[in-house]
């Protein structure tokens, strides 16, 4: 069995992030990478700009409510790592 827990592109453990409250996800949190040398990470930069011209990238999340395995829009280094949950 796959832990969902890992990132798939860096094999970093990732860390608990707290959902926006008013969010229509349905999870209360989603675990997300936030390793800022993660390929999927670094890559998202160029990806965006060259695709939708905006200098943003991505992150690596699981929603663990749905299975859900995919991206989560930052538009910087620091951007949602005020919601990281520490255990």
């Amino acid at each position: 069995m796959d832990d969902k827990t890992i990132c798939p592109h860096c094999g970093s453990r990732m860390k608990k992030w707290r959902t926006p409250e008013f969010s229509t996800w349905s999870a209360e949190f989603f675990f997300v990478c936030f390793n800022d040398d993660c390929p999927y990470f670094t890559r998202g930069w160029n990806q965006m700009e060259a695709t939708v011209s905006a200098s943003v990238s991505y992150r690596y999340r699981y929603d663990p409510d749905t299975g859900y395995t995919g991206p989560i829009p930052v538009w910087s280094k620091d951007a949602l790592k005020s919601g990281i949950i520490e255990d």
